[in-house]
């Protein structure tokens, strides 16, 4: 076609489906049917016509020059990722006829196994749970991201859910606590940068030196998994020098003799010898919070993943309580708005098609575990059959070793659902070719703003890659359900995701719908807990055995514990990848290096390490190859792994997962990726 015949090019409105709070309105272009240029949409507030450098290079991953675009069938070992093109008909019988046989003995010897590979709300739990519920497979408990800090807040405020990320940019203090937010959130950095231009104070609490925390003004570096114990010191002070705020205190909180009588335990000087923090900055730190206002706290996921990850939320949720902060539209804490959203789950997933079973439930965290696990009256049936959609457990699951271990089972049955041949694919019986997110429809909440984002398709599914829904509804059918709800097209299953709570109208006209949330939510209390109020104290957790107020936990392993074992390791992601996402391309490999333990210069020194050298990362689950970098991002005895690189991509087969543990947090049932001690050689 020349030039003066080509097609107009149009725009064509998207949402970003990776697992981010920021949840990014998009516009694709796209001339002859071919996407051009990929843009964050300017009509969007949260996003403002702007992507992050991960996103930003969507198109590069689509059109990827290996990206799988037909079935593929194993034909070499397991692990070895040899395989050979299939025709869909082939596979999807195949994979039906192996399913149905293992269903016949006990169907709870199949595990769906999928986290937040796309966040989308139909090519995510939609059509799968609907398959899955009817089929009566193992329950997967959805753990390994946000459940400790989740039942944190729960707990505390009533749900997922705080200040609206906006209004950051009037705070006069802002403290960024366990959050990375410059490779994180791009769009509350950009809040915040407003907010400090103003005359705000920025505050990183990490126990690394991020690049959020070079542009703070002030770093507080504890130590890994005592956030709690800090936040518990800062509540001593507000105390002892009476920054509180009586009257909202009386009459919007429960349980504050409790927690006065439980802050006053913990000095300064106390908190200091836990966290590795001065005791004079934590009296700076509280001073600061007790006396500036408006002041917020934006929490993100990394503090939570330690034995207590959930009393260290519930501790710093309680804090915007106490001096009054929640008054202010830009006062109070935001983890996760995810509770705003008011999703039909049941008319989206139908649990009704359980038909009154209660299959069992396996931990996504203990995969490793569970894969080695034999039949048992406890446990029930052998996990038989793996169906692995939206996720990447060989790479991202804890204690890789043992989950290695279980994907090479000659007698699992897996098929994995992706765009590349990840380390999990190596381990698959059938590979299906997966949609991007330019090629399906989707309906998307957020955790980071309160907008319900509409996904239209943009260009039609390269290759043969169908849509996670599609290869479900095929797997029904030619299972045998036929049940009406197998036929609902994805059009039909994003109308199904809100009902008629979100104008989906207005979704299609222009891509997005706000919801409508309070200002101030909070600012006269109403908490959604059970006593509407800010529940220092939880019954709830009480009548479990519980602890009901927030307390400092130790971690599983903690820093000083082990003479063998002598550093803390913590894995944050690497700035230019998304959890496993984006490894795979070159351009922003080529940013990212290699796969890098960044080691403090007191921690090296005494080891003989120079940055550049490759070095042993090792403990008693296992160890991992990887250069060191020398710096002072890396507080004194504790090293950073930046995560999380294909176990294949590594320089010896392995990635930091190798290290970590299956234990579980104080509450939630969440991972302690953070909670790690190891050892470091020259290797």
């Amino acid at each position: 076609m020349t030039s003066s015949t080509a097609a107009i090019p149009i725009q064509v409105k998207g949402a970003c489906p990776h697992d981010c709070p920021d949840t990014c309105s998009l516009v694709t272009t796209v001339q002859d049917g071919v996407a051009v240029k990929l843009q964050g949409n300017p009509d969007h507030q949260p996003t403002g016509g702007v992507l992050c450098n991960k996103v930003s290079r969507y198109l590069e991953r689509t059109y990827h020059p290996e990206r799988i675009l037909q079935p593929l069938k194993r034909v070499g070992p397991k692990g070895a990722g040899q395989f050979a093109p299939v025709g869909w008909d082939e596979a999807l019988n195949d994979i039906a006829g192996r399913l149905q046989a293992i269903a016949a003995a006990d169907p709870q010897a199949i595990l769906p196994y999928s986290y937040c590979g796309t966040m989308g709300l139909v090519q995510g739990e939609g059509m799968a749970s609907r398959f899955f519920h009817r089929l009566g497979a193992s329950f997967l408990d959805r753990t390994i991201c946000a459940t400790a800090g989740a039942e944190g807040l729960i707990h505390t405020i009533g749900g997922k859910l705080g200040m609206r990320v906006e209004f950051f940019a009037e705070s006069r203090l802002i403290l960024i606590w366990g959050s990375n937010a410059i490779g994180s959130s791009l769009h509350f950095w950009r809040l915040a940068q407003e907010a400090k231009r103003r005359g705000a104070k920025l505050v990183c609490i990490d126990p690394r030196r991020t690049e959020t925390a070079d542009k703070c003004h002030e770093h507080v570096a504890l130590l890994p998994g005592t956030d709690a114990a800090l936040a518990l010191a800062m509540m001593h002070e507000l105390v002892v020098n009476d920054w509180l705020d009586h009257d909202y205190i009386a009459q919007h909180t429960l349980g504050w003799e409790g927690l006065r009588e439980r802050a006053l335990r913990w000095s300064p000087e106390r908190a200091s010898a836990v966290c590795g923090v001065p005791a004079a900055q934590i009296r700076s730190l509280a001073r600061v919070w007790g006396t500036t206002a408006p002041a917020a706290i934006r929490l993100n996921y990394g503090m939570q993943r330690v034995h207590g990850g959930g009393n260290a939320v519930r501790a710093v949720a309680c804090l915007p309580a106490l001096t009054g902060a929640w008054r202010h539209r830009a006062g109070g804490v935001l983890l996760s708005t995810s509770s705003e959203y008011p999703i039909d789950a049941a008319a989206l997933r139908r649990p009704d098609l359980l038909a009154g079973r209660t299959p069992r439930t396996i931990n996504m965290v203990t995969i490793g575990d569970d894969l080695l696990r034999p039949s048992s009256p406890s446990f029930g049936p052998a996990i038989g059959a793996l169906i692995v959609y939206n996720s990447n457990p060989v790479a991202v699951a804890p204690e890789s070793g043992k989950v290695v271990a279980g994907f090479a089972r000659e007698d699992l049955f897996t098929v994995v659902l992706e765009h590349f041949q990840t380390d999990t694919a190596d381990y698959a019986d059938y590979v299906l070719p997966a949609t991007t997110q330019l090629e399906h429809w989707d309906v998307h909440s957020s955790y980071g703003h309160t907008d319900v984002l509409l996904n239209r398709p943009a260009i039609s599914p390269l290759g043969q890659a169908r849509t996670n829904s599609d290869i479900f509804r095929e797997l029904a059918r030619r299972m045998g359900f036929s049940d009406p709800c197998f036929a609902d097209d994805d059009q039909t299953l994003c109308r199904a995701a809100f009902g008629d709570r979100v104008d989906f109208e207005l979704l299609l006209a222009q891509g997005f719908a706000p919801l409508p949330v309070a200002e101030a939510p909070f600012a006269e209390g109403g908490f959604p807990t059970p006593s509407g109020k800010c529940e220092f104290f939880s019954e709830r957790l009480a009548r479990q055995g519980l602890d009901g107020l927030p307390d400092h936990v130790p971690n599983h392993e903690p820093f000083g514990a082990s003479p063998r074992h002598p550093l803390a390791m913590i894995s944050p992601p690497a700035r230019n990848f998304l959890n496993s996402s984006f490894v795979n391309l070159q351009s922003l490999r080529d940013i990212e290096g290699e796969p890098l333990l960044e080691i403090h210069p007191q921690d090296a020194q005494a080891r003989g390490i120079a940055s550049g050298a490759v070095v042993r990362v090792f403990n008693d689950r296992g160890e991992y190859r990887c250069k060191a970098k020398v710096c002072e991002r890396a507080r004194p005895g504790v090293v950073n792994g930046l995560g999380i690189w294909w176990r294949k991509l590594g320089l010896a087969g392995t990635n930091v997962n190798q290290l970590t543990s299956q234990k579980l947090t104080d509450l939630g049932r969440g991972p302690v990726f953070y909670d790690c001690l190891v050892d470091v050689r020259r290797g």
